[in-house]
Order: C-alpha cells, then sequence, then structure tokens
C-alpha cells in the first residue's frame, strides 16, 4: 500500500496562525521537506516536531522528486512546507504534486495560510471575481504581460519584492493609467503589516520616499468601462 503525500501550509507571520491539523500531520510523517530546513526549523522546534526535515526547493527539486515519490509508492507518508504559506504557491511544490498524480500516489493538501487572501479581502477592491498572478518576469515578458493585466475586467494580484515595487507601480500606471485604484500590503500577519490603498499614481509617489519592507502583495482593480480606460490610458502616455 502507498503512502501520502501532505501538503502543509505554514504560518505567513503569526505563528498563532499554525493550525492544530497542521501540527499533528507533521508530528506523525516519516519525512518533512523543507523548502529551508533552518527557517522551517524554527517553527518546528516551536511546536515540539522532532520529525526528521530534508531539503526541497526550486534548485534541487528537478533531481529529488523521483526519489521522494519512489518512497512514497513505498509507503512512506510525507509532508511539504515552504518558508511561509501555501506549497505551490509562487513556491516549490508543483512538480512533486504532479509527480504524485502522475504515479497515482495519494496527496492532501491542508487549508490554511497564504498571504494573497487575506491582502485581496483587505484591499477594498472587488474580490468575487480575481486573477492571481504571482511574481511578474523580470526582464523578459514583462512589458507585454503588465499590458495584458491592464485590460483584465477583474481584480488581479502581483507579489513583489520591495526593491521592484516602486517601478511595478510606475509601470502599471503606464499601462493602467495613474487613477487606477490598488492597494498595497506587506508583512501579512506580522506585527508591522501594513495596507495601503491608493490609485497608482498615489502609491508610486508614497512609496518613492516611504520605502517598503518585507513581503509585498499588490492588488489592482480590474477594468469598469474599457473605453473609458483606454482613453485614460492614451491621455496619460501623451503627456
Amino acid at each position: 500500500m502507498g503512502g501520502k503525500l501532505y501538503i502543509v501550509p505554514t504560518p505567513v507571520g503569526n505563528l498563532g496562525d499554525m493550525t492544530p491539523r497542521a501540527i499533528e500531520v507533521l508530528k506523525s510523517v516519516s519525512l518533512i521537506l523543507a523548502e529551508d530546513t533552518r527557517t522551517s526549523g524554527v517553527l518546528m522546534r516551536h511546536f515540539n516536531i522532532t520529525t526528521p526535515m530534508a531539503s526541497h526547493h526550486m534548485h534541487n527539486e528537478h533531481t529529488t522528486v523521483d526519489n521522494i515519490a519512489d518512497r512514497l509508492e513505498a509507503g512512506e507518508s510525507i509532508a511539504l512546507v515552504t518558508d511561509a504559506g501555501t506549497p505551490g504557491i509562487s513556491d516549490p511544490g508543483f512538480m512533486l504534486s504532479r509527480a504524485c498524480r502522475e504515479r497515482g500516489i495519494e496527496i492532501e493538501t491542508l487549508p490554511g495560510a497564504t498571504a494573497f487572501v487575506p491582502a485581496l479581502v483587505n484591499s477594498g477592491l472587488p474580490c468575487d471575481r480575481f486573477m492571481f498572478e504571482g511574481f511578474l518576469p523580470v526582464k523578459k515578458g514583462r512589458q507585454t504581460r503588465l499590458k495584458q493585466l491592464a485590460t483584465l475586467p477583474y481584480t488581479f494580484i502581483i507579489y513583489e519584492s520591495p526593491v521592484r515595487l516602486v517601478k511595478t507601480l510606475e509601470q502599471l500606471a503606464e499601462v493602467c493609467g495613474e487613477t487606477r485604484e490598488a492597494s498595497v500590503s506587506r508583512e501579512i500577519s506580522k506585527l508591522h503589516e501594513t495596507t495601503v490603498r491608493a490609485n497608482l499614481g498615489e502609491l508610486a509617489s508614497y512609496f518613492r520616499t516611504n520605502q517598503a519592507k518585507g513581503e509585498i502583495v499588490l492588488i489592482v482593480k480590474g477594468i469598469d468601462d474599457p473605453l473609458k480606460d483606454r482613453i485614460h490610458r492614451n491621455k496619460y502616455q501623451e503627456n
């Protein structure tokens, strides 16, 4: 009988967000795969979890997936965690999940923390329909993708680093228009959690003089009126 892969979310900030079920699973499996064993080690010690850990991250997952799948097929139960949040959401996890699916290995994903959900709800922008973009391309294809996002009729979500935040806001203002509503959330569930709500032009101006720190979630409203939005963007580009 085969084992099971557990995909286990971990807190994005406050350790109190760790669920009792997640702790129970991490204590019961034979191995925990961690994006960074040092970072996850702090969490494990806090909750007295002594299960052995091994590294599983973007730089080695191509070479470790088959071995892990072999162990699961042999009957082991293994948990996958990342530094924070839900594995597979802009973090390692997809390749292993796909390999398990292809081999018919059971997967159980626990509900839990993600940074973009509280940021989206906290933004005050429409969230009945939305698109999670994750991290934008750094260079190749970036402008093309930004222009595509600008045409969406629903809210979209971007993960960004503090060092690129101002540039991204400026680029979004160019393609979406300065007056497009947006919000910037940082340090979700941590002591210094903040959300700034304004339009793209105002946000770019604000963060030029107020350097952002920590992990950033950028929420941008979709187009209300495609024709009006197109006219506004054309006027902005002419200026």
